[in-house]
């Protein structure tokens, strides 16, 4: 069987909101890759609607699509993170992030109405934002001594890679991006090199 080698995520951050008995629900769907970014991404939500009852939130990351979670944030149990998720799946992305979040307005929605709510605003978040269908990389850090430095960059001019934190400092350690299916291949070719290792940081 083949292996997946793209996925589905959002291009940049969009909102929508949904209204309902006085209640505003803001949602917000943005990329994101790790537990850490999504932390960074519902602190700045929080800062900017610091009146806010709630901000709910679920992700789903990884190229397997098995990381995930949901968060009610105090609403009833699997009123609002659960929901929220189910918009992820639906609409088949990975590695994003979708927050949503509410003030309340007077008046009680109901389990129902909560789920309802949340979900249109995930939903509506979503469709004003653009889907994108990316390739899965496998990000590599690669370690070296100066002796293999020619060989590293002409390999890495080779497969059209760029660089990312790079320091030749004591030791020589580069962090590079390769296409999934061309990973193999490029350890193929790493391998080669003498004085030289890496170590696999993940596919996204």
């Amino acid at each position: 069987m083949s292996k997946e080698t793209k996925y589905r995520t959002m291009i940049a951050q969009s909102e929508g909101q949904y209204k309902e008995k006085g209640s505003k629900f803001i949602g917000y769907a943005v990329a994101c890759y790790s537990e850490e970014e999504a932390k960074e991404y519902l602190q700045s939500w929080r800062k900017a609607h610091h009146q806010a009852r709630h901000v709910c939130y679920a992700f789903r990351f990884g190229a397997d699509k098995k990381v995930f979670r949901s968060n009610d944030d105090g609403e009833p149990s699997n009123s609002a993170g659960a929901p929220i998720l189910g918009q992820i799946q639906s609409y088949d992305l990975s590695n994003v992030l979708i927050g949503v979040v509410r003030y309340f307005g007077g008046t009680k929605l109901g389990v129902g109405g909560l789920i309802h709510a949340y979900r249109t605003a995930a939903k509506e978040a979503i469709e004003e934002g653009q889907i994108i269908e990316k390739e899965l990389m496998e990000v590599f850090l690669l370690s070296f001594d100066y002796s293999a430095m020619p060989e590293i960059m002409s390999l890495v001019k080779q497969f059209g890679l760029d660089a990312e934190e790079a320091d030749f400092q004591l030791e020589c350690k580069m962090t590079v991006r390769i296409p999934l299916e061309q990973s193999a291949r490029f350890l193929k070719e790493l391998s080669s090199i003498k004085n030289s290792e890496f170590k696999s940081k993940g596919i996204y």
